[in-house]
């Protein structure tokens, strides 16, 4: 009954984030056309493709920290999981698509504290990551980022130290005992922490192609053009983030990079941009999901489950019982 109620609410939970989805494109589709009849077929299909890496590319900094935590997947089955999972950023309340991670990484027998643990990591390294990206490329070549967005750039190099294996995993303990889980069974390596960070890096270099794609498409150019493309949506996005209740930052997202890119592009410009970009973005995120529920459920991975000495820490062993010997 609880596999069939937990797939029940899988369901319901994507045909929530496909309505959201929907909604948000009818709801500016008249902008939306505008916008593409304004761009070539080429510079879309490139800031759509882009796009698609960048997402593939996060996911396999996310697949670095499952596996530093002791889950090791398969590329095939993070697909899926992070496809179908990441609609639920769509749905109100930001919480729905680490729920469904969690539930379905189970399929796969990984603990939930470890799937919670990995994804804080995720969302942790992408938005410190994100920030710093800003904060080399924006200060140099926009005033207006410096003038709106300066405190957040502040924010940058305390992220990227609390990235620290010791800190994050002294943070992680914390939050597992709130929610009374059990603790992790051995910290993030520094190690994975690089490869992730350097997985996420690259994602926000693809993300800034895509949004330089789409600026110069609408008559944007200059040599500094793609470093400003690239630190504006990085910009974006972390203020997308940060607005909680809003979903996929619908709207803080497209003000601050219509604000970042005004004083570099024709007069409107700024807006098709970002509007393209949402689009864009939120049918790389919907192409994601229909492969990976055509992939279908992949075979669980072996040696994912805690080994029972790792599930308690701390214990000692008992002194009562003594092995019998086996007879002649």
């Amino acid at each position: 009954m609880k596999v069939v109620a937990v797939r029940g609410l899988r369901v319901l939970l994507v045909l929530l984030a496909l309505a959201f989805c929907g909604y948000s494109v009818a709801s500016q589709w008249d902008a939306t056309v505008d916008a593409f009849q304004q761009m070539s077929w080429a510079a879309l299909a490139g800031a759509l493709a882009a796009g698609l890496a960048g997402l593939f590319v996060w996911m396999l900094g996310w697949r670095e920290f499952l596996a530093g935590l002791g889950s090791p997947l398969p590329v095939r089955a993070i697909f899926r999981i992070s496809g179908i999972s990441q609609l639920g950023k769509y749905v109100p309340g930001k919480v729905w698509a680490l729920v469904t991670q969690i539930e379905m990484t189970r399929e796969h027998k990984v603990p939930p504290e470890r799937s919670f643990g990995s994804t804080l990591l995720a969302v942790a390294t992408s938005t410190s990551c994100g920030l710093a990206v800003a904060a080399v490329t924006l200060p140099l070549t926009s005033a207006a980022a410096r003038r709106e967005y300066w405190w957040l750039f502040l924010l940058a190099p305390v992220l990227l130290v609390m990235l620290h294996p010791k800190i994050v995993s002294w943070a992680l303990g914390v939050l597992l005992r709130l929610v009374r889980r059990p603790p992790l069974e051995h910290p993030v390596s520094l190690g994975a922490t690089l490869r992730a960070v350097g997985w996420t890096v690259l994602g926000w270099a693809l993300f800034g192609v895509h949004t330089w794609l789409l600026c110069a498409a609408v008559g944007g150019d200059g040599k500094g053009l793609p470093f400003l493309a690239t630190g504006a949506y990085a910009l974006a996005f972390v203020a997308g983030f940060l607005v909680f209740i809003a979903p996929g930052g619908i709207g803080a997202r497209e003000a601050a990079l219509t604000v970042v890119l005004t004083p570099v592009l024709p007069a409107g410009a700024p807006v098709v941009v970002a509007i393209a970009s949402r689009v864009l973005l939120t049918a790389a995120d919907l192409l994601n999901a229909g492969v990976a529920l055509l992939l279908g459920r992949t075979a669980p991975a072996a040696g994912n489950e805690p080994r029972p000495e790792e599930l308690v820490t701390g214990t000692q062993p008992t002194t009562g019982a003594q092995p019998t010997k086996e007879g002649p």
